[in-house]
């Protein structure tokens, strides 16, 4: 009994906190470039989980490094990014809806891929999934001035999430969470640490004033959204299983809308339906 209520600890805190993830990237976009944001986020969560990288990278095999980079690639570095540019342009609650799609698309490159099995029940899941995105991106309105095909390079972003599911558990489940997630995030802040070097941060952070905030912003969503709550995902795949741990798809895009509403965005009830049908066709795909 202990060890469930320790899991849906940790579920409700994952859902919390990459929920709050969206309105973050929101806040830090106030200042700062897409691409500022999204390296301060990979940065913040690199340099927290550095201690441990040192003790974590010894024990690492030098043929695995390759397979771990293109993991934190696929799982944080370009889906940063594609987020932030995203949300220059869309709501938050929008985002966090459209992220709900993930495990779609790991299903997708589970069976392309690798050639899993796949029942009828799970492929009906994916055609309603892709409805549900039809629907919400129609509802949105296809509006050349509304720009709404923003939305795809958060479509994309659960795309390379998805391709990392299924890299990481044909190829990866031999390593401990804390060990794939420290190395990864190391070279993600180096490969970020050029793009926030080389920009006009530092004069923007001299500004002062909304800056300091937006940076805040920014730092919380590398540590907790990123470092944090990796962490927290595959100690919970362990200790309730990947059905259970799926289930986080479900509490994400609430705490999503719930943010999106406290900041004064517009979430018609005709998305929350859209979400709803995206959510059944997730169902279906992880139902055992």
């Amino acid at each position: 009994m202990d060890q469930r209520i320790l899991n849906w600890g940790i579920f409700l805190l994952l859902s919390l906190t990459w929920g709050s993830s969206f309105i973050l990237m929101k806040l830090g976009l106030e200042t700062f470039s897409p691409y500022q944001v999204a390296s301060i986020r990979l940065i913040s969560a690199g340099l927290a989980l550095l201690p441990v990288f040192f003790r974590f990278i010894r024990q690492t095999p030098a043929k695995k490094i390759p397979v771990i980079i293109l993991s934190g690639l696929l799982g944080n570095g370009i889906p940063a990014f594609l987020f932030c540019i995203a949300e220059t342009r869309i709501d938050s609650s929008l985002a966090g809806m459209l992220n709900s799609f993930t495990p779609v698309f790991a299903l997708i490159f589970t069976i392309t891929l690798f050639h899993a099995p796949v029942a009828k029940r799970q492929l009906t899941g994916l055609a309603i999934g892709f409805a549900g995105v039809i629907c919400l991106f129609l509802v949105k309105g296809i509006d050349a001035n509304a720009y709404w095909y923003y939305g795809f390079f958060v479509i994309l972003a659960t795309a390379c999430y998805g391709l990392n599911i299924a890299l990481v558990h044909h190829y990866l489940k031999e390593f401990a969470s804390l060990q794939l997630v420290s190395v990864s995030l190391f070279f993600m802040a180096l490969f970020a640490l050029p793009v926030l070097l080389f920009s006009d941060f530092f004069i923007l952070l001299g500004n002062g004033g909304g800056a300091y905030r937006s940076l805040a912003a920014s730092v919380t969503l590398g540590l907790m959204g990123t470092g944090v709550a990796s962490i927290l995902f595959y100690q919970l795949i362990r200790s309730a299983g990947a059905i259970f741990a799926s289930m986080v798809t479900y509490g994400l895009p609430v705490v999503a809308i719930g943010w999106g509403l406290l900041a004064g965005e517009d979430v018609s009830s005709l998305q929350v339906i859209c979400l709803a049908v995206i959510m059944g066709g997730v169902y279906l795909v992880n139902r055992k």
